[in-house]
């Protein structure tokens, strides 16, 4: 697949949350007729337009989009498949030839999309629900004691309260019996060439991508957040599911069920994604390499 899209334009645009990479996806795909590709986790689940920024139906109108919003929120979406869809994405004859503008918050996509992704060993479906149950019952931070103690260098790369990312070690170290940065190691084939598309890395000042979280946020609860969160939680999905950690989904819980005020929940979404923020920026400014141009001001 790399070889035969090798002379295919690909624009990618890595940023924190509400950094304006959006914006700038939507200029240079104008400039140049191209289609614009989330690079995203959170923004592939449908029920989630407001609460994970997703591009509105005028952005839409106005360039050709994909992977936006083609998951149900009760469905745990991964990294391989979303390579799987970019595959689609690339064989698609309906934009054939056509410029790519990948977009999106999420480091290990784009790692994947320019590095392929390691090989990783099936998980049998008793294996990951027994796990899931697990986490469900004793909690992330318990897990990761446990992971310390099977794989210790896994556990040093992961947060105590990363319930997924510890289960998932877990799960592949019971199967294989190998640690999963063992695995990880292990290249695959890339879909795009990274020397050969154009990188930028969006990353504003802190105190104006925090007052950007400030105000986005505001205009998230005005275009319907809270109806959009109340429809999520009629689901009655398991809590552990990726879009039931979507910032803002917990907060407008507590408020809806009467644990706190809703302008509580509101400052604590805010804060929530201001430290998501911070992390993303650690993550991009260790882990994405060399090759990438940083803009301040998209």
């Amino acid at each position: 697949m790399a070889g035969r899209q090798a002379s295919r334009r690909a624009v990618l645009i890595a940023g924190p949350t509400a950094s304006g990479k959006s914006a700038l996806a939507m200029k240079i795909a104008g400039s140049m007729d191209g289609v614009i590709v989330n690079a995203d986790s959170m923004q592939v689940y449908d029920v989630l337009r407001v609460l994970t920024a997703r591009p509105s139906p005028e952005d839409e109108a106005l360039a050709a989009h994909r992977l936006y919003g083609h998951v149900p929120p009760g469905e745990s979406y991964s990294t391989g498949r979303w390579l799987d869809d970019v595959e689609s994405v690339l064989a698609d004859d309906a934009i054939a030839g056509r410029p790519l503008v990948f977009v999106g918050g999420t480091g290990l996509y784009f790692r994947a999309l320019t590095q392929g992704l390691s090989p990783m060993p099936a998980i049998p479906d008793a294996v990951r629900t027994g796990m899931r149950a697990r986490l469900a019952e004793e909690g992330a931070a318990a897990l990761h004691r446990v992971l310390a103690a099977r794989d210790p260098r896994a556990a040093a790369t992961l947060r105590p309260g990363d319930g997924q990312r510890i289960v998932r070690a877990l799960e592949v170290h019971e199967v294989s019996g190998r640690s999963i940065l063992d695995w990880q190691a292990e290249t695959g084939t890339p879909l795009i060439e990274a020397d050969d598309a154009e990188r930028y890395l969006v990353l504003p000042e802190r105190d104006t991508l925090y007052a950007n979280i400030e105000t986005r946020f505001d205009m998230m609860v005005e275009a319907g957040a809270l109806d959009e969160a109340r429809a999520l939680l009629a689901l009655d999905l398991d809590p552990s599911l990726p879009a039931m950690k979507a910032i803002g989904v917990r907060e407008f819980a507590d408020a809806l069920a009467g644990r706190c005020a809703m302008d509580e929940a509101v400052a604590r979404a805010k804060t929530a994604t201001r430290q998501y923020a911070k992390r993303q920026m650690t993550w991009f400014r260790n882990q994405l390499g060399e090759g990438w141009r940083r803009v301040e001001r998209p």
